[in-house]
């Protein structure tokens, strides 16, 4: 039996290793960012987030991230934490799907002044500005309040608009596939170069749920960067790779490979994140039902250095 942290890190640390398109992996950095970083911060907030059921949804995130900069000056998982906080304050007691509604409803302008101090403090890039309840100014509404008027702009937003249905949708998708174990998905494969390991169920179909976010809705850290038009594209060529293969694949590998150069192209300012934050919260809520059982904290971090050491061969 996982205590809640221990859930929270490991489902961090799965969507942080798995090797998908764009985002940093073991294999993959950016300048300002590598996959021991995620590993660091996971560690940070799970126990920060455990305790959300005893404390306020905005108490929790800004400590979380408060937890998180005592770890590195970049902003690695403000979107993870958004999304796992309130998920994480439904009693063990209740399922996610019929208690996250009454958290929602029990967030307060307080809540929302602590989480714009939270946003402030992670300084996510391309945050803009808006005319209603900005960030920079003192909210007069509740959290989920100012989150809806957010919502057709971002999706993490989004979630707390509609109880998290997005994620719940997800995490059913992967637990299902998972436990099918469908004829073109296999227990693991020799990975995408000789020198790869092999890659695990988990792992392909995690990469496989990822590019289907990405192809059904412009990515909004895409959209904050670099504008709708590039976001669209993203989703298109996500969408491209999907209906051609279905799975992950050796015989296709190229393809994503393909996609992965594009969407690191221009600085990595394509990085479909906000993608990744919802993988990130789905796999934390499969993991809570107890859908599937996930590889161990050791098991995780021995196939990211296996990935790593192949990188160097």
């Amino acid at each position: 039996m996982h205590t809640l942290a221990e859930l929270i890190e490991l489902a961090c640390l799965m969507e942080a290793t798995a090797r998908k398109p764009g985002n940093v992996h073991p294999g993959a950095s950016f300048s300002d960012l590598c996959y021991n970083d995620f590993v660091k911060g996971a560690a940070a907030i799970a126990p920060v987030l455990a305790k959300a059921e005893q404390q306020s949804i905005g108490q929790t995130v800004l400590e979380a991230i408060i937890a998180t900069r005592e770890q590195t000056a970049t902003n690695l998982n403000l979107g993870i934490v958004l999304l796992l906080a309130p998920l994480a304050a439904v009693p063990l007691s209740v399922s996610i799907e019929d208690g996250i509604a009454d958290v929602l409803k029990r967030t307060t302008q307080d809540d929302a002044a602590l989480v714009y101090e939270a946003i402030r403090l992670a300084h996510p890039g391309g945050l803009g500005k808006v005319d209603d309840q900005d960030v920079a100014e003192a909210p007069t509404q509740t959290l989920v309040e100012v989150m809806k008027l957010a919502a057709d702009r971002d999706l993490v937003a989004k979630q707390y608009a509609t109880d998290f249905k997005l994620v719940w949708s997800l995490a059913c998708a992967l637990a299902i596939r998972l436990q099918k174990r469908e004829r073109f998905w296999r227990e693991a494969w020799d990975g995408p170069s000789p020198n790869s390991p092999p890659m695990p169920q988990w792992e392909t179909m995690l990469i496989l749920t990822f590019l289907e976010v990405l192809a059904s809705s412009p990515d909004s850290l895409i959209v904050r960067k670099v504008g709708m038009d590039v976001a669209q594209e993203a989703r298109v060529r996500a969408r491209d790779v999907v209906r051609a293969n279905r799975a992950i694949h050796a015989e296709n590998w190229q393809q994503l490979e393909k996609l992965d150069a594009w969407l690191r192209a221009d600085g990595h300012r394509r990085n479909p994140g906000t993608s990744a934050d919802l993988m990130a919260a789905a796999l934390f809520v499969m993991l809570r039902r107890g859908d599937y059982e996930p590889p161990t904290r050791a098991e995780l971090l021995a196939h990211a250095d296996a990935i790593r050491a192949s990188e160097k061969t």
